[in-house]
C-alpha cells in the first residue's frame, strides 16, 4: 500500500480556517462559519469539506459528539509560521535568514517604535546566547 505524503503547507483557504481555529481552540463547523466575515458567505458543505481536507492533512483533527464533529489544531501557530518562514527563507532567500529579515526591513517602511522592538528582541536574543 502507497504512503500518503504528509502535507506540510496550507493553502490559502485551509490558512484561513486555520486561524479561525487557532483563535477558537476547537470548534464545530457551525463555530468556525460564526467567526468568518459575513461576507464570505460560504456554504456549510463547503466548510465542512474544507476541515475534513485538514484532517486528512493531519493539522486538524476530530471527534464526534452526537452527530457533530469538534475539530481542533494539531499544530500551533507559532510551530506553523516557524515551518513556512524556514521554507521562505530557503526557497526564496538562499537559506540566508538575514536577507528575509533585510527585506522585511527594508520594505516595510517601520516606524522607529516597530525598528526599536526588532532591536531589542535581536539585543535580548544576543544577551541569551552569551549567558
Amino acid at each position: 500500500m502507497r504512503q500518503k505524503k504528509k502535507i506540510e503547507f496550507l493553502t490559502e483557504v485551509e490558512l484561513e480556517f486555520m486561524n479561525l481555529l487557532w483563535v477558537l481552540g476547537e470548534g464545530t463547523v457551525r463555530d468556525v462559519m460564526a467567526k468568518m466575515a459575513p461576507e464570505r458567505n460560504l456554504a456549510y458543505t463547503s466548510a465542512a469539506t474544507i476541515l475534513r481536507i485538514l484532517e486528512q492533512k493531519q493539522f486538524v483533527e476530530s471527534t464526534k459528539k452526537g452527530k457533530t464533529f469538534t475539530y481542533r489544531a494539531l499544530l500551533s501557530k507559532d510551530a506553523y509560521q516557524s515551518r513556512s518562514l524556514k521554507n521562505l527563507s530557503e526557497k526564496l532567500f538562499d537559506d540566508t535568514p538575514a536577507s528575509l529579515v533585510a527585506r522585511l526591513v527594508d520594505d516595510y517602511n517601520l516606524s522607529e517604535d516597530a525598528l526599536g522592538e526588532i532591536r531589542a528582541l535581536l539585543d535580548r536574543r544576543l544577551e541569551n546566547d552569551n549567558d
